[in-house]
């Protein structure tokens, strides 16, 4: 049991009404959670402003509450004013949970494309380096084997404390997590100091309604990681560099492609092999290495150069750390499911013109016979998605299988008529299967001596959402399943 006021330390506050000194067990921000030693934090959002739930907690036996302006409520309850309920929901769940980042090295990647990939490799390179390390992101919370799975990238900050807290209990000496923009603006990482903060790459994202206003207020939060790290490292190819290095208040340390500098990629060879799809590379500079990445494609490339870019300040073992990344899969990015002398086929969470533009690209680097791509889109969100992603389809790939997604409350075949329109035009070959197992299963039992098939669209979903109801799907599973029947039990390398 502590009391409040040792909670509130770090944080500029105004006592209203009552004692700083009452006991207090756990800090609440969703007023059904509320109870008797709780203290209940009131912030005001788009959708809701929680300081209206105020009597309800109170009549939960909630005599804590930390507002953003002056409420009335009974003598015997203590009233905390703030500036932001956010900023202090954040610092007083790190006190909550006794800072339990600081019991880690914490390593922090921010950017609009490759932050769930970069994340997963510093952890296969600390993990095969014997660092017990945890990770939070697209893909959940990982503790040792479990999965937690999180309705954010970066989770609210008590959620993320308790995941810290849970690592540090767990002896995980390293955490690695992604760091959204929203996740930077909306206060989840308050109170954390990032031993590393790594940044991949910037684009227009997320803004609109409810996100960010315009590109620049994206990019000013982006940068804001690297006022609360002590180490920076940032990819100097990017065309925002410049801007982003400008907001930062900590050493930078700098990894490209291009241009000589701490970390630098050279000598960059394709490699399609049985059993292996990727790229391989020097790395000059600060360290001396050659690497085998285990994913395909230039920006990966990019996402091993950042990652073994902060590994080089962790004194790690060379030799274990050079080869860690030789087999690595991240769930639905890039992720290999099978590789043979006759085809491979492999999942991706592409499911934009330009994320499946890029794949495209990526995987004509490897001069498959054929191109095939299993793709369809999202029902009830904007049409211009399907509209571009099927003329990309059409001009990329040699065949496009055109099917379901998550259709939501649409007809798969009123989407995959809208994809159509766009893909005829560009006079590129495709068909129609609007069962996604069905599609699946005929570009694999199909494919051709030399094929590079892949599966866009839900990369590490697994589900499929038709008419409001959710059932089980797993483009991965479901591979392996066809691959199964097809070798009558043989899986498949590149497991």
């Amino acid at each position: 049991m502590a009391v409040v006021r040792d909670w509130l330390q770090g944080l500029s506050y105004q006592l209203l009404q009552g004692s700083a000194d009452k006991n207090v067990e756990d800090v609440v921000y969703d007023s059904r959670k509320a109870a008797p030693d709780t203290v209940f934090v009131c912030m005001k959002g788009a959708r809701a402003d929680s300081h209206n739930f105020i009597p309800s907690v109170i009549a939960a036996g909630c005599r804590i509450v930390v507002v953003e302006r002056p409420v009335e409520v009974p003598d015997d309850v203590t009233v905390i004013q703030v500036d932001n309920g956010r900023k202090a929901l954040a610092l007083l769940s790190a006190a909550r949970f006794g800072y339990p980042s600081k019991k880690m090295v914490t390593i922090g990647v921010t950017g609009t494309k490759g932050k769930t990939t970069t994340a997963h490799m510093i952890r296969t390179i600390l993990e095969a380096c014997g660092k017990k390390t945890g990770i939070i992101g697209t893909t959940g919370i990982v503790i040792g084997d479990e999965t937690i799975p999180t309705v954010n990238t970066t989770p609210e900050s008590y959620t993320l404390q308790k995941a810290f807290a849970r690592m540090a209990e767990a002896g995980c000496q390293y955490v690695v997590m992604e760091v959204s923009s929203q996740g930077l603006k909306m206060h989840r990482v308050d109170g954390i100091t990032f031993d590393y903060a790594l940044f991949t790459n910037l684009s227009p994202d997320h803004i609109g309604p409810n996100e960010h206003a315009d590109f620049q207020e994206y990019l000013y939060y982006k940068s804001q990681i690297f006022a609360q790290a002590k180490i920076g490292i940032l990819n100097r190819d990017d065309e925002h560099y410049q801007e982003i290095r400008s907001y930062a208040q900590c050493p930078i340390y700098d990894f490209s492609l291009k241009t000589p500098c701490d970390f630098y990629a050279d000598q960059i060879e394709y490699v399609a092999e049985n059993g292996f799809v990727g790229v391989e590379f020097s790395i000059k500079g600060r360290c001396d290495a050659r690497v085998r990445v285990g994913i395909p494609g230039l920006f990966n490339v990019y996402n091993a150069l950042g990652a073994f870019g902060v590994a080089s300040f962790l004194n790690l073992p060379e030799e274990k750390a050079e080869k860690a990344l030789e087999h690595i899969r991240v769930s639905g990015r890039m992720e290999l499911v099978y590789s043979s002398d006759q085809f491979s086929v492999l999942v991706d969470y592409a499911h934009n013109a330009v994320s499946m533009e890029s794949l495209l690209n990526t995987l004509r680097a490897y001069r498959p016979k054929r191109l095939v791509c299993v793709f369809g889109c999202g029902g009830n969100r904007a049409k211009d998605r399907r509209y571009s992603m099927g003329e990309i389809g059409g001009k990329l790939a040699d065949l496009c299988i055109l099917t379901a997604d998550n259709s939501r409350f649409e007809k798969t075949e009123d989407i995959i008529r809208d994809i159509k329109s766009a893909l005829i035009p560009t006079g590129g070959a495709y068909l129609e299967i609007p069962d996604r197992r069905d599609a699946i299963a005929y570009a694999i039992n199909h494919a051709e001596k030399g094929d590079m098939i892949a599966v866009i669209g839900k990369g590490h979903e697994d589900y499929q959402e038709e008419n409001g109801v959710r059932r089980h799907f797993l483009d991965r599973e479901v591979i392996r399943e066809v691959l199964a029947q097809k070798y009558a039990g043989v899986q498949g390398q590149g497991e």
